[in-house]
């Protein structure tokens, strides 16, 4: 029987093929990673394994730190791939944003509730050293989302933050990892979500909140920098 039989495409990225499917008696996400031809067969062997173990290392470590992610049902590295549990009844935070943020009543309400919810489990995650390294709103679900938000703008009125695809994640870092993690967030939002200006400044007004004083004022100003090449670059092109 082979390792994809009853797993459907859903679909492909830069590094890796999803497939939906079952997993004894379960929803599951199989995650496989592709073979890079231009590289020596061994190396690629030798630095797919890494990738999945960091990947997979970094999933349990975020959940210990209290960040929801998918459970792991199995590692199997001969084959280059992680069996995860599926979020089901779930959407990106990208679509939910869309959907129901965007030009809304209770826009202010929602976004501060996400602003809330973003900003302390990436310090959540910081604060273990855990680096996720593609933050955007598509690598957030909200599982069991809630379309009709109080005006407490509570998170729990939101739905269910779950963290994905820590495929590029790290389980060790220092002050500028943690840096460019923010500051690939504030482009990633800068671009897909550019109505709400106002989201990554509450994301980060709640990540210090979590942080201590010492990590606080190291990361901001390590992301100030990391700001200010970010815009040098932009403008040289």
């Amino acid at each position: 029987m082979g390792m994809r039989d009853g797993f459907e495409l859903i679909a492909q990225g830069a590094e890796a093929r999803l497939y939906k499917g079952s997993y004894l008696g379960r929803q599951a996400l199989l995650k496989e990673r592709f073979v890079k031809k231009y590289r020596h067969p061994d190396l690629d062997k030798t630095l797919t394994k890494e990738r999945i173990k960091a990947e997979a290392r970094a999933i349990v470590r975020a959940k210990a730190a209290g960040v929801v992610t998918p459970a792991i049902f199995l590692v199997d590295f001969e084959r280059r791939c992680i069996f995860m549990e599926y979020i089901e009844n779930s959407v990106t935070l990208k679509n939910y944003i869309e959907n129901y943020v965007t030009g809304k009543d209770n826009v202010n309400h929602v976004t501060k509730s996400i602003g809330r919810t973003l900003g302390t489990l990436i310090a959540r995650l910081h604060s273990k050293n855990i680096i996720h390294g593609d933050l955007t709103t598509s690598n957030i679900l909200i599982r069991n989302p809630r379309h009709e938000v109080s005006s407490s703008g509570d998170q729990e009125t939101l739905g269910e933050f779950v963290m994905v695809d820590f495929g590029l994640a790290r389980v060790e870092s220092t002050i500028e990892d943690k840096a460019v993690d923010l500051y690939v967030l504030e482009r990633s939002l800068v671009s897909a979500h550019s109505e709400i200006p106002e989201l990554f400044p509450l994301i980060l007004m709640n990540y210090q909140k979590f942080c201590t004083e010492k990590s606080k004022a190291e990361v901001i100003a390590k992301y100030k920098e990391v700001q200010a090449r970010g815009r040098k670059r932009l403008m040289i092109g």
